[in-house]
């Protein structure tokens, strides 16, 4: 009996040491799968933090009837370029432009491209915050779209651009409101559903002779000489891509479409005073070339020759 005692009881203490033993090990595990459980929620975390919507931009970039096909092709283009862009019909009512303050907020839309075309030949550019101001208005010049310019360089549809601008916009009080509005409108913001997680072209907008040159450049790192893939410590090339368009600034109005002048081009010249200078410069050559006629009618009757009668004498029939 007494050694089946000592047997039982040392299989029992052996059983306790191992049960202490896995107690004693058990938590590093926990803690450690514990560990690695946190640090992958965290980084869920931020993942989503990362890609989450907060800037919440949208732009509506729609048109009034009467646009050349050049304008629509030009349209179309600025709608692909800008993935957090909406469309909306043509709108009827030129002369009341308050009424796309409803159109967008019917669309969800905070900022807005307006193009307005006037007697089938001017193209003015409005760009807006909605729906509290303030708003710009620009005459667009120098248009060429897309397919027209046919450049080399290329980028994937729904990517996100960088914004370039020159520092002349920060010279003037104007110019950075306008720098402001840019960015607004034509930023594409990040975790937009219709985005791609990436940057692969540059919107560039410069000042000359105080218009707005806006250019689309594609991001391109040259190829390496060894693995003739594209090497991302080189320093990156632009290729452009197109449009090519101006802006001519006219005025900037306190309120969305309307409201008080905050400031006015002085240099601004509308297109009917360019078209009535040139023809008046056509109605000047015209007159020119009466009164050369008539002073030619002047001196050939003031030097008239007078006909003698001794010029028969000598002629032989």
């Amino acid at each position: 009996m007494s050694k089946r005692t000592t047997r039982s009881s040392s299989i029992a203490d052996d059983a306790s040491a191992a049960s202490t033993a896995s107690a004693v090990a058990a938590p590093p595990r926990r803690a450690a799968r514990k560990a690695a459980a946190g640090s992958a929620a965290e980084r869920k975390a931020a993942a989503r933090d990362m890609s989450r919507y907060i800037n919440k931009q949208r732009t509506l970039v729609f048109s009034s009837r009467g646009i050349r096909n050049r304008d629509r092709h030009l349209l179309n283009d600025l709608r692909d370029m800008m993935p957090h862009s909406k469309k909306e019909a043509k709108l009827d009512a030129k002369d009341q432009l308050y009424v796309i303050n409803e159109v967008c907020e019917m669309k969800s839309c905070n900022n807005c491209l307006f193009f307005e075309s006037r007697k089938k030949k001017d193209l003015y550019l409005w760009m807006s915050r909605v729906p509290n101001g303030p708003s710009v208005k620009f005459l667009m010049q120098n248009i060429h779209t897309m397919a027209e310019v046919k450049m080399t360089g290329n980028c994937l549809k729904g990517s996100r651009p960088l914004l370039v601008f020159d520092k002349t916009f920060d010279s003037q009080p104007c110019y950075q409101l306008m720098k402001e509005l840019f960015s607004q409108t034509f930023g594409s913001p990040k975790g937009h559903p219709n985005t791609k997680p990436f940057i692969d072209h540059v919107f560039s907008f410069n000042i000359v002779d105080e218009r707005v040159w806006f250019r689309n450049y594609q991001i391109v790192y040259e190829a390496g000489e060894k693995t003739g893939e594209a090497d991302a410590t080189r320093q990156p090339v632009l290729v452009e891509i197109g449009p090519r368009f101006v802006l001519n600034p006219v005025r900037v109005f306190a309120g969305s479409f309307g409201g008080a002048t905050l400031w006015t081009n002085p240099r601004f010249v509308s297109p009917n005073q360019t078209r009535a200078i040139l023809a008046k410069r056509k109605n000047q050559k015209y007159d020119e070339r009466k009164s050369s006629k008539a002073k030619r009618a002047r001196y050939v009757e003031e030097h008239a020759t007078v006909a003698d009668d001794l010029d028969d004498v000598f002629r032989i029939d």
